[in-house]
């Protein structure tokens, strides 16, 4: 049986998604905001150019085409309900509706929940929606252990850490000032210290099932530098471990996980599909909550789903189905992704510049490559305004799969740069020697 398959979404988180649906038999057709020239590849042109969020156009797009069933890769369509209108007009989705979308859509739900059902990793946060007692909580939390987080999408841009980007008191206050004036409802957390992971799970609605785990990297420059992005890139090992985080660390993250899907059906009476991504950290004081995603990350995917052994639409069938099985096998190889951006990004992003790809050298050295916020026009491929390619090395170890990232990267030419410590030796040491000051 052949089967139809919709991606909604246009970056490099989607060209994975969309080349592991065709290996695995899939006819792909793709609904996006911008073109990606992998996915455009991919489905052989079938595509459509258009808001990832108007239900309706992508709806009469799947039904012109005969859908059997539609992934939804990025976050914003589905906190606005994508799922639920797709659903309604008779297509199953590989994402959660509305309600259970909230784990990502709203902070404040998410915490509020874990603290409801008495989730263990959960960490000391308040809400606020004016400047009413923020003083007071900075200074029993102490301001030297305050996070401050925007409600709602941020692009992984608008979380302010006291010590990375706000330095005093005051520099708090004015952040909260400011988010209150644009109206946002803020949240304000305890800053945890330690390692951070990403567990990336499939989900059934009850059934949670783990994939490798991947660290990334956000902030822009060489040795954990500069500003926040939307990720520079990112590694995951060989045994699907860190060196930092033991398989009972895993075990007890998902369990973890499994309480929060129960409670998620619980409170909102909605079950939980799709892809829940679990952005984890293991602290002195044991495995804690940073957030969740109602999807894949990006890089994040692009260092799993090129390993997967089981067919990628019977695990989408699982989910919509309700009858995900838990015994999905990966290959026990290492990956490392370096992300290619436009030099000056994340603040002044050097945009329809040149990006030159020798093709058949990256195939030569097996390093993968996916398109994300890239161009193609004539046959050329220029920069926008955010990350431009991810290049990915797989080997049956790190420093193996960092060289094939790395050469990799050499195979592209343009006004790019890239995190070259990704993946390396010195900088997974670097973490190892943290968490282990954080233990003794």
């Amino acid at each position: 049986m052949t089967v139809k398959t919709l991606i909604i979404g246009h970056g490099a988180r989607e060209h994975v998604l969309g080349e592991t649906l065709v290996r695995d038999g899939a006819i792909l057709y793709a609904f996006m905001s911008s073109k990606n020239a992998g996915l455009e590849d991919l489905s052989q042109g079938k595509i459509k150019i258009h808001s990832e969020t108007d239900f309706s156009e992508i709806i009469e797009f799947s039904k012109k085409n005969n859908i059997d069933f539609a992934v939804i890769g990025p976050e914003a369509p589905l906190v606005v309900g994508v799922v639920d209108a797709l659903e309604k007009s008779g297509i199953p989705c590989v994402g959660p509706r509305i309600e259970a979308a909230q784990l990502e859509g709203s902070k404040i739900f998410t915490r509020n929940l874990l603290e409801k059902y008495k989730i263990t990793s959960n960490i000391v946060s308040k809400s606020f929606r004016s400047m009413e007692n923020i003083e007071s909580f900075i200074k029993d939390l102490g301001e030297e252990n305050i996070v401050v987080k925007p409600d709602g999408l941020t692009g992984g841009k608008g979380v302010k850490v006291y010590g990375d980007h706000l330095f005093s008191k005051q520099d708090i206050l004015d952040y909260c000032q400011t988010l209150i004036d644009q109206k946002a409802s803020i949240l304000l957390e305890e800053k945890v210290d330690g390692e951070e992971f990403t567990l990336q799970t499939f989900v059934d609605g009850k059934n949670v099932v783990a994939t490798p785990l991947v660290q990334d990297h956000k902030r822009a420059y060489e040795d954990d530098a500069g500003p926040n992005t939307g990720g520079m890139g990112s590694y995951s090992m060989e045994n699907h471990l860190m060196p930092f985080i033991s398989q009972e660390d895993v075990d007890e993250a998902i369990e973890d996980m499994k309480k929060v899907v129960a409670a998620t059906k619980a409170e909102t009476g909605v079950e939980y599909k799709g892809f829940l991504y679990g952005g984890y950290i293991k602290t002195a004081k044991g495995i804690k909550l940073i957030e969740f995603n109602a999807r894949l990350g990006d890089p994040e995917a692009m260092n799993i789903l090129p390993l997967l052994k089981t067919n990628f639409i019977d695990i989408c069938m699982g989910i919509i189905n309700g009858n995900l099985k838990s015994d999905i096998q990966f290959e026990n190889k290492a990956t490392v992704c370096k992300y290619l951006a436009p030099k000056g990004y994340p603040m002044s992003p050097q945009k329809n510049e040149l990006v030159i790809i020798n093709k058949e050298k990256l195939k030569q050295l097996g390093a993968k490559y996916y398109y994300a916020s890239v161009y193609r026009e004539g046959g050329n491929v220029y920069t926008t305004s955010s990350r431009a390619m991810g290049i990915i090395g797989v080997a049956n170890d790190l420093e193996s799969a960092e060289k094939v990232a790395e050469q990799g990267v050499g195979c592209i030419s343009g006004k790019l740069f890239y995190r070259k410590d990704i993946g390396t030796a010195k900088l997974l040491q670097k973490r190892i020697d943290h968490m282990n000051s954080l233990l003794q």
